[in-house]
């Protein structure tokens, strides 16, 4: 796998819903939910190490290039953007949506360590 600028920033992107927090990292098709957003993005970032440490150095490495290129569906990257922009123009003020970015870990560790 070749690694670009942009395929080490991870496209992330939260929401409340029902009282608790939903983020989703698109790149990896990973998801995390907990009761506030700081919660929900830390659980996603331990997701996104281990999923990274257990594709490039782990148990799973041999489907690593399956796993370091499974993209989410298109209808949650369309919200990607879409909250994307409305943060970008001021508009996302509901406190219950937010885009965001992970930097994908360049070595990567178990979280036992």
């Amino acid at each position: 796998m070749e690694f670009t600028p942009t395929k080490l920033v991870l496209r992330c992107y939260a929401k409340k819903e029902q009282g608790k927090w939903q983020a989703f990292c698109l790149d990896l098709c990973l998801a995390a939910q907990a009761d506030t957003f700081e919660m929900a993005k830390l659980k996603l970032e331990d997701m996104i190490v281990s999923y990274v440490f257990d594709a490039v150095a782990g148990e799973d490495r041999e489907h690593a290039s399956y796993l370091l290129n499974r993209k989410a569906p298109p209808k949650y990257i369309a919200k990607y953007y879409a909250y994307l922009a409305l943060q970008h123009f001021g508009m996302l003020r509901d406190g219950v949506r937010r885009a965001f970015q992970e930097a994908i870990p360049l070595a990567p560790t178990p979280l036992h360590v």
